[in-house]
This record gives C-alpha cells, structure tokens and sequence, in this order.
C-alpha cells in the first residue's frame, strides 16, 4: 500500500526559502510520477511540479518557475520540493501525489500548511 507523508511546511516570511519532504513508502519510486500540488483557502487544488522518477524529467507551474526545484532520493524514497523568494500568494496545503505510470493510480499525502507572512 501506497503510504505518502509530507513534512517541512512552516511560517516563512515574504522572501525566505523551504524545503518541502514526501516521504514514500510502499513503492518503487521509478514506477512513479510524484507531484506537489497545493490548495489555498477557498480555491481549488493546483498543480505546482512534478518529476518523473524514471528518467527525472520535471514539470512546473508557471507561478512557480524559476522559483522551486523538485528532485528526489530514491535511496531514501523521497522527493523534495525546494521553494525560494516565497511570496504570500505561495500560502497553501502542499499536498503531495504518487502516480503509476502505467497504472494511473494515483495516491495522495495528507498535505502540510505553508505560510508566507511578515
């Protein structure tokens, strides 16, 4: 069973830097595309990036671009979500999701609060 646990979300100021962990167990990460998503109060939950395990390939929002970095360890099966210059609209739950790639199926964490506020 797929298990996922999100870690790292804290109160940064306008500006700062974080890093966000998924932790994955359950899985063999190269089977997997990961993702980081987030929901703001009241909006629904988007898309921020994604890495293809099998061969790294990344996506990123454009809202994000530029700004954060996903990669992974796959010794340690996680992947990290690498935000700077954090602006106040970057407040949300970050959730993180693991994808088959074959399979489609798709699993999700139980997400981690970030605040960007002076």
């Amino acid at each position: 069973q797929v298990q996922l646990v999100e870690s790292g979300g804290c109160l940064v100021q306008p500006g700062g830097s974080l890093r966000l962990s998924c932790a994955a167990s359950g899985l063999k990460l190269s089977d997997f595309e990961m993702g980081w998503f987030r929901q703001a109060p009241g909006q629904e939950r988007e898309f921020v990036a994604s890495i293809r395990c099998r061969d790294d390939g990344t996506n990123y929002a454009d809202s994000v671009r530029g700004r954060s970095t996903i990669f992974k360890d796959s010794a340690k099966s996680a992947v990290y979500l690498q935000m700077n210059n954090l602006r106040p609209e970057d407040t949300a739950v970050y959730y993180c999701r693991a994808t088959h790639l074959v399979l489609g199926r798709a699993t999700w964490g139980q997400g981690t609060q970030v605040t960007v506020s002076a």
